[in-house]
C-alpha cells in the first residue's frame, strides 16, 4: 500500500542496488569518470548513453564464474595496472541501469520519464512525488526525494537542460534531452519547502485527431470543420487555460493542412510535429549575449520574409502578437494557441496592452476554439467547449461581431453544430473564394469529410502517421484511394 492509506496510488519498482553491488558501482563510476576525460562531449543524449556503455564496457570484467581473490570484492588489475571491476551478467545490468539514469536518465525520476501514460511529475522536496496520470488523474507515488538529495538532483537536472540553477538564479525553465518541459524552482527562500519541480512530459508521437475524437475531446464535426479552414488558410486560435490540451489539439489539427504547403513553425519551447517535409522549424534564444538573444517576435518578423504558406506560433502571449495579425494582414495564414478562456476575452487581450492590435483589424481572424478542462462526474476530462466565428468590426457598436458555430453540451456531452447550413466562414470566406456557384454546396464536402473521420475512428485509424497518411491520399488522390470504405 502506499503512504496515507489512498486507494489509488503508483508504485515505482526497480531493480534494487544491493550494498555489495553499490561498491562495485562506485568503483564503475570512479573508473569511468576516470576515462571520460579521454572522449569526445557528446551533443545529445543518446550520443551520451553510448559513450557510458562503451564505458561501462571498458571498466568491467562479465562473468557468471566465481573468480577467486580480489574479483570477487569487484576490482582487480589487469597486466599493465589497468584497473577492472568484476561483474555477473545481472550485475552488469542493474549497475549500467543505475549509472545511465543518474547520468543521462531521470534520476530517481526515471520510471516515470519512462512510462507514457505520465502527463505530469511533481517533485515538492521531503515529500512524496505526485504524478498527473492519463487515466488516474493526480496520484500520489511511493517514490520520496529527500531534502539532501533535492538540491543536488535539482541542480544536475537544470544543467541538463542548459539552464543552471543556483542561490543567484533560483529558477529554471527549460527543455529536457527527451523534449519533456521542466519548471524547477532551487531557493529555499523562493520554494519555502525546499527545492520544488514540475515536468510537462513530451510525447515522441503526438496524439492524432481520431484519437481526440475517440476521447470525446473534439467531435469528428469539429475536425471536418477544421479541415475545411486549414486547407483554404483560414486564420485559426485555439484558447484555453494552462493543461487544457491546446498544444496537443493544434498538432493533431497540423495534418489538414495540405501536404504540399510550407510551414514555418515558431516557439519558446519545441513542442509542435510537424509531417510536411517543407518545414522550418524556429525555436527562441534565450541565453548568452543580448546581442544574440532571439525571441518569438524577432522570429515572426523574420517569417514575413520566408514566405511560408502556414505560419505557426506555438503560443502567443505578448507583443508578438501585433505581428500575428500583421502576417494575417498581408495574407500569411496562422494558426496559434493563446491564454483566454472565452472569445471575449481573446478580443480584450488582444486590443489592449501590450499586443494592441486596433479592433478594426480583428477580422483578420477567422475561427476562435475554445478548450477546457473540466469536471464531470467527479473524472477530469478535456473538452472544446466552443467553436466561435469572427464576422468583422461592427461601427455602430465599436465592437467585434462573433457568432458560436459548435457549443458543447455538457448534459449530453455531445458537440452540436450550431451553424450547419449557416456558417459565416464555410459560405462567405471559404466556399465563395473556393468557386462554388452555390456557397451552401460546401456542407456536402463537410459531410464526407466528418464521415471519413467517423470511419477511420471505427476501423480504429488512431496512430498519428496513419492519420496523416489518410488525409493527405484524399488530398492527393481522392476518395476512392482512401484505405477504408466511407
Amino acid at each position: 500500500g502506499l503512504p496515507g492509506g489512498e486507494e489509488i496510488g503508483y508504485h515505482a519498482m526497480e531493480a534494487t542496488v544491493k550494498e555489495e553491488e553499490k561498491r562495485k558501482r562506485d568503483q564503475v563510476m570512479r573508473l569511468i569518470l576516470k576515462e571520460v576525460v579521454s572522449k569526445e562531449a557528446p551533443d545529445s543524449d543518446e550520443k551520451l548513453r553510448k559513450v557510458v556503455r562503451e564505458l561501462i564496457d571498458e571498466v568491467t570484467i562479465v562473468s557468471e564464474s566465481s573468480m577467486k581473490g580480489k574479483a570477487k570484492k569487484g576490482l582487480f588489475k589487469l597486466f599493465g595496472g589497468k584497473e577492472r571491476v568484476h561483474l555477473t551478467p545481472l550485475e552488469r545490468e542493474k549497475i549500467e541501469y543505475d549509472i545511465l539514469k543518474t547520468l543521462a536518465g531521470g534520476g530517481p525520476l526515471e520510471p516515470f520519464m519512462r512510462d507514457p501514460h505520465i502527463e505530469d511529475i511533481h517533485v515538492i522536496a521531503g515529500e512524496h512525488v505526485h504524478l498527473v496520470h492519463k487515466v488516474f488523474g493526480m496520484i500520489k507515488t511511493n517514490v520520496l526525494i529527500d531534502k539532501d538529495t533535492a538540491p543536488r538532483f535539482s541542480r544536475a537536472l537544470s544543467e541538463r537542460m542548459g539552464n543552471p540553477v543556483s542561490e543567484a538564479k533560483p529558477i529554471s525553465d527549460g527543455i529536457l534531452p527527451d523534449g519533456s518541459r521542466a519548471n524547477i524552482i532551487y531557493s529555499s527562500a523562493v520554494s519555502i519547502k525546499g527545492p520544488s519541480m514540475s515536468i510537462r512530459k513530451f510525447t515522441e508521437v503526438p496524439i492524432s485527431v481520431t484519437q481526440l475524437i475517440k476521447w470525446n475531446t473534439i467531435s469528428a464535426g469539429i475536425a471536418a470543420y477544421f479541415w475545411i479552414c486549414l486547407q483554404y488558410g483560414r486564420n485559426i486560435i485555439l484558447c484555453g487555460e494552462t493543461a487544457c490540451g491546446k498544444t496537443t489539439t493544434m498538432n493533431a489539427f497540423i495534418p489538414f493542412i495540405p501536404p504540399e504547403k510550407k510551414i514555418y513553425t515558431a516557439e519558446v519551447t519545441p513542442e509542435l510535429k510537424v509531417p510536411h517535409e517543407v518545414w522550418q522549424r524556429l525555436l527562441t534564444k534565450t541565453t548568452g549575449p543580448e546581442e544574440s538573444r532571439v525571441d518569438l517576435f524577432d522570429l515572426l518578423v523574420a517569417a514575413l520574409r520566408s514566405r511560408p504558406d502556414y505560419i505557426i506560433p506555438g503560443e502567443v502571449r505578448g507583443a508578438e502578437g501585433s505581428i500575428v495579425f500583421q502576417a494575417m494582414q498581408t495574407g500569411h495564414p496562422v494558426m496559434t494557441t493563446f491564454h483566454a478562456g472565452s472569445v471575449t476575452k481573446v478580443i480584450q487581450r488582444f486590443t489592449s496592452d501590450p499586443i494592441n492590435v486596433p479592433k478594426t483589424f480583428m477580422d483578420n481572424l477567422d475561427v476562435v476554439l475554445i478548450q477546457s478542462a473540466v469536471e464531470r462526474r467527479g473524472k477530469k476530462i478535456r473538452r472544446c467547449i466552443s467553436v466561435d466565428e469572427i464576422e468583422g468590426y461592427n461601427r455602430e457598436a465599436d465592437g467585434i461581431m462573433a457568432r458560436k458555430a459548435f457549443e458543447w453540451d455538457p448534459l449530453e456531452d455531445v458537440h452540436r453544430f450550431i451553424a450547419y447550413k449557416n456558417s459565416y466562414i464555410l459560405e462567405e470566406k471559404i466556399a465563395r473564394n473556393a468557386g462554388y456557384a452555390d456557397p451552401t454546396e460546401i456542407y456536402e464536402e463537410f459531410d464526407l469529410r466528418k464521415r471519413i473521420l467517423e470511419r477511420m475512428v471505427e476501423e480504429e485509424i488512431l496512430d498519428y502517421y496513419d492519420v496523416v497518411n489518410v488525409i493527405w491520399t484524399y488530398y492527393r488522390e481522392g476518395i476512392d484511394a482512401l484505405p477504408i470504405e466511407v
